[in-house]
């Protein structure tokens, strides 16, 4: 009884799964046959009711920075002639493969112009260089699939595969016959284009980010030496300036110094200034000398003041190599108020991971890991913390001159993630990260992305 039972659920699992799979395989055909290829749109004869041809198909008109997450189609841009008309979406009957009808036997054809959000795709986006966010590359477009939505036509896929450059080389009656093999869905690109730009800024912003913010910074790098010159400073463009300093801090050193000497110098100090000190130092270490001082001129005068100074420092030094991003307490000073001036500094967490103790006089009298404050309850003195450090000795402290090889040895004696850079006044002057370290002695492995380490 058990095993019939047994047979008989095993038997219903069998049939529901070939039902579903039925189901889906209906649901595949019907989507791939609603599916109209704009490669195989353009050039295509444009009809009205009667049959009789207006003129031929140029361009599509899609808002493509708005707030639908499928474009939609907004008119078609008609040949007649040598004159190029706009036909609104509205006087557009039917959309096939190949096709255009009319809904009227007579039209009013306007002349074109692209409001605020709007793209000729063929023009702007096809043969255009795109981010596959999902994929994390740089890709290019060979097609773009149109289907109908709800009563209108909206921009559903973009196709990246070779077989389906090759059949727009074919004859014409192949290049309407969509081939989504390989298709990635519009929301997960973000499209670039000179002419993609036109609509407002805050439409265009939202758009993007609501792909890109998806991305690792080590992500974005790669995907920024991927990019065009023209390509590469759009997506900067789209993104905050923190989150395209975090990028540019994981680039190749090579790229990063190309992408700053093609960058406007104000754009490009713009963006030095919001990467972390050391990791702005290194970059304008990279440049010429008249090409560091030109983004040093325009950068806020503390903060270039501070570059200068990192500047001043020999390569290949403990100086050359720290960051400035220090957080330094007094002794009379509370856990609690500590914790609260590190979560003032949340966005520089990966710079910090110990606060340094200062004497009255500025000096260094010990440096507090982080651990230590989680531990400590909220009223506990500073005092009291440096004083229980104190019986494990002196902080271990570096001087700017002190060469890396040695930082690196010293960081490992003391079992430290990281140490503190003094003067010969005994004040702190920054601190070295480990990964500083590693990035200064190994440079290829420090920067070592794992996508490059795939391919």
């Amino acid at each position: 009884m058990a095993t019939n039972t047994l047979f008989s659920s095993t038997t219903s699992r069998i049939r529901d799964r070939r039902t579903n799979l039925g189901h889906r395989t209906i649901a595949g055909r019907a989507v791939r046959s609603s599916l109209v290829s704009l490669a195989g749109l353009i050039g295509a004869p444009v009809t009205n009711q009667a049959g009789a041809e207006v003129g031929r198909l140029a361009d599509v008109v899609a808002r493509l920075y708005g707030p639908e997450p499928y474009p939609p189609m907004t008119g078609l841009i008609l040949r007649i002639g040598r004159r190029r008309a706009f036909l609104p979406a509205g006087a557009i009957g039917r959309l096939a493969a190949g096709q255009v009808r009319l809904s009227a036997s007579r039209v009013d054809l306007r002349d074109f112009q692209r409001r605020p959000g709007e793209v000729l795709l063929a023009r702007d986006v096809l043969d255009h260089q795109l981010v596959d966010v999902d994929g994390v590359q740089v890709t290019r477009a060979a097609d773009l699939y149109l289907a109908p939505l709800v009563g209108r036509v909206v921009l559903v896929g973009v196709d990246v595969s070779l077989p389906t450059l090759l059949r727009r080389l074919g004859p014409r009656r192949w290049q309407a016959r969509p081939t989504p093999e390989r298709v990635l869905d519009w929301q997960s690109v973000a499209p670039f284009g000179e002419q993609a730009t036109d609509g407002p800024a805050e439409v265009r912003l939202r758009a993007s980010r609501s792909a890109l913010h998806r991305l690792r910074p080590a992500d974005l790098a790669d995907i920024l030496e991927d990019l065009g010159r023209s390509e590469r400073h759009q997506l900067l463009d789209w993104l905050e300036p923190e989150h395209a300093a975090d990028a540019l801090e994981e680039m190749v050193p090579a790229e990063l110094e190309n992408l700053l000497r093609e960058a406007h110098p104000e754009d490009a100090a713009r963006l030095v200034d919001a990467m972390e000190p050391d990791e702005a130092a290194d970059a304008l270490r990279d440049l010429a000398p008249s090409e560091r001082e030109t983004l040093l001129e325009r950068m806020p005068s503390e903060e270039a003041a501070e570059l200068r100074g990192l500047l001043s420092h020999r390569e290949g030094t403990a100086g050359g190599a720290m960051t400035t991003r220090l957080v330094t307490v007094r002794m009379e000073q509370t856990v609690s108020e500590v914790r609260a001036e590190l979560a003032a500094q949340a966005e520089h967490r990966a710079e910090i991971d110990a606060v340094a103790v200062l004497d009255a006089d500025g000096r260094l009298i010990a440096d507090l890991p982080l651990f230590e404050l989680a531990v400590a309850e909220d009223s506990t003195r500073i005092a009291d913390l440096a004083d229980w450090l104190a019986q494990f000795g002196a902080p271990v402290t570096l001087t700017p001159d002190t060469r890396l090889a040695e930082a690196a040895d010293r960081l490992m004696a003391a079992r430290k993630s990281s140490l503190v850079v003094v003067g010969e006044d005994g004040r702190p002057l920054g601190r070295i990260l480990a990964d500083d370290i590693i990035d200064a002695l190994l440079p290829e492995r420090g920067r070592l992305h794992l996508r490059r380490f795939r391919q």
